[in-house]
């Protein structure tokens, strides 16, 4: 892509209305534009990584043997009324009648809709264990909708169902997306700490929120400082091995995590010595829930077990919120002069900026850079506008491509360009080909 043709709005004064950095970045970078409270326009630059967070959620939930499925995002009321939720969920959902006067919703969580669609094609424990999710868009009509994406009301969300024979097999559905998560949140260069959590509105007695620490989070948390530390890193998962499952989650949830709503004092200080306590601030980024039978009882959702018995089906509900991550990615990765994008999640993989548009030996140089990148499988960004140095470097720094290789006639009399790592700022010369053969090793060890 080149810059001269791309659609990138970027601001050059912080807006007044952003409060925090991500809001603050995201609307200078160019990535959003707010059409209404808490409700915003995903612009080229934003909408990619929306993409790019999309894919590798799609591919850790299909490692773990997920199914993705698309549902409506309206939903009839009937169907909550069923669950007995409809009345009792709140004013966060919006409600509306259609023109033949049926009530339906906009929907704020999928377990009732998916439960219909369990029910209506299964019957029998061989058709055991499943699991479906997608991801899609929701609302839920927040009183005070603010911090951008962070607490908007319409997100991009992860939603996942297991349908499970037995209590033994869903805590292993449970655990399995505890380890899936794990997964794809240190993929997209984030430490997410799973903290025993209050399961709210979705019911159930076991559940766990991933939190992101960030000095702007909702929630405050309290945890063992040798948590953030657990790493999944690059060990093989084979998803069916209960014992193993079991062991990972174990290992990451037996130091004290909990948010400010299950937090118990007396606990706390029991368990983590004082060196290691530690208290700060979280941005919940997903949550997994263990329900039971609350929805497959008061729903009909029934299978014939082996011995002839029908019984309701152990189900739980898992959800990412794919939109909040950016802004919680953000939080944590962004300095004075812009976002930091890990390498995982970056909306480009490297900007290319021309010192000198016109020159027909830079030119070229840049050109053949692009290409070269291009077809090794990467997504370069390259600035040809006709603007001042300065000014091309100050948009890469915004936007936060984590590589830049920089190319003018001094470098190029000399045979080198620079290549420049955003997090570190670190800038080194090397020929273009090198540039372009150390971009391809970092991309490929991703």
């Amino acid at each position: 892509m080149r810059l001269s043709r791309y659609f990138l709005p970027v601001l050059k004064e912080n807006p007044s209305e952003a409060q925090i950095a991500s809001h603050r970045l995201m609307l200078r970078a160019g990535m959003i534009k707010q059409e209404s409270a808490g409700i915003y326009a995903w612009l080229p630059l934003g909408y990619k990584v929306l993409r790019r967070l999309a894919q590798i959620v799609h591919e850790e939930q299909e490692r773990a043997g997920h199914i993705p499925l698309l549902m409506p995002t309206l939903q009839s009321a009937d169907l909550w009324r069923e669950s007995g939720r409809y009345d009792a969920y709140g004013p966060e959902m919006l409600r509306f009648k259609d023109r033949h006067d049926r009530e339906m919703l906009y929907g704020p969580t999928n377990e009732e809709m998916i439960t219909d669609i369990f029910r209506t094609y299964v019957s029998s424990y061989k058709d055991l264990p499943v699991t479906l999710y997608q991801i899609q868009w929701k609302f839920r009509d927040e009183i005070r909708p603010r911090f951008g994406v962070m607490r908007g009301r319409e997100f991009y969300m992860k939603d996942g169902y297991n349908f499970d024979l037995t209590r033994e097999d869903a805590l292993h559905a449970y655990n399995r997306h505890m380890v899936s998560y794990l997964r794809t949140y240190e993929r997209m260069g984030l430490t997410a700490i799973p903290m025993r959590a209050d399961s709210g509105p979705i019911g159930g007695d076991n559940t766990h929120e991933f939190l992101v620490l960030a000095q702007t989070g909702e929630s405050e948390v309290f945890y063992d400082a040798r948590v953030p530390e657990l790493k999944l890193g690059e060990r093989a998962v084979d998803y069916d091995d209960r014992e193993q499952v079991a062991g990972i989650c174990k290992e990451f949830t037996t130091l004290y995590a909990r948010t400010d709503e299950t937090h118990d004092v007396k606990v706390f200080e029991d368990q983590v010595p004082e060196e290691h306590r530690r208290v700060g601030r979280g941005i919940e980024v997903g949550q997994i829930f263990y329900f039971g039978t609350k929805y497959s009882e008061a729903m009909g959702a029934v299978v014939t077990t082996p011995d002839g018995r029908k019984v309701p089906v152990e189900m739980g509900s898992h959800g990412i919120g794919v939109s909040r991550l950016i802004g919680a990615l953000i939080e944590a990765n962004h300095d004075e002069k812009g976002i930091i994008w890990p390498e995982g999640v970056t909306p480009f993989h490297v900007g290319i900026v021309n010192l000198k548009q016109g020159d027909s030996a830079t030119d070229a140089a840049c050109d053949s850079i692009h290409a070269a990148l291009v077809a090794a499988g990467l997504d370069p960004l390259y600035d040809d506008r006709d603007e001042r140095a300065g000014s091309k470097f100050a948009t890469m720094d915004l936007i936060g491509l984590p590589w830049r290789i920089t190319v003018g006639p001094r470098g190029l009399a000399n045979n080198v360009v620079e290549l420049t790592s955003r997090r570190t700022g670190k800038s080194e010369e090397m020929s273009a080909a090198a540039a372009v053969a150390r971009i391809k090793e970092i991309y490929a060890a991703l």
